[in-house]
């Protein structure tokens, strides 16, 4: 993460903790650190391993509680992609994309298609709404384990 994003982001959380009377602890720094470190999206355990593999003591309670709080700050989005699949992405200087899961191997990849923005303005025009988010996700079935026995997705 580069110094002048590490410093919104650190400003943002600071903000938001002093708004909500909530205590500015160096494990939520360290959670917000870990997970701007990192591109694409990620779940509570891989975030879990990330910090333990940089040697944080910070237990997964810990985790969950402060992803909300992240949340809730505008710092993380939250995506359900599935039954019981809730990954997380970076939220500041956020591009709006869309996704497909390979519901294979649970593997997300994103894509941005003007298109749909230009289906989005329609909508707005159409019904006199201004839209501020929206969410499209495809499920797929690889088509490669279809023909081979193997999700070619899985390597990466």
């Amino acid at each position: 993460m580069n110094t002048e994003t590490k410093q919104a982001v650190e400003k943002i959380l600071t903000d938001y903790l002093e708004k909500h009377g909530q205590r500015k602890t160096s494990e939520r720094y360290a959670i917000l650190s870990e997970i701007y470190s990192h591109e694409g999206h990620f779940d509570i355990e891989e975030l879990y391993v990330f910090m333990k593999n940089k040697k944080y003591r910070v237990s997964r309670a810990t985790l969950y509680n402060n992803i909300e709080l992240l949340i809730d700050a505008g710092l993380v989005i939250k995506h359900q992609f599935g039954k019981n699949l809730a990954q997380f992405e970076k939220a500041y200087k956020y591009k709006q994309h869309d996704h497909l899961i390979c519901s294979d191997c649970k593997k997300v990849f994103e894509f941005c298609d003007p298109r749909i923005m230009q289906i989005q303005s329609m909508a707005e025009d159409l019904l006199n709404f201004d839209i501020f988010h929206h969410s499209l996700n495809f499920f797929a079935k690889c088509r490669a384990l279809k023909e081979n026995g193997t999700c070619e997705h899985k390597k990466d």
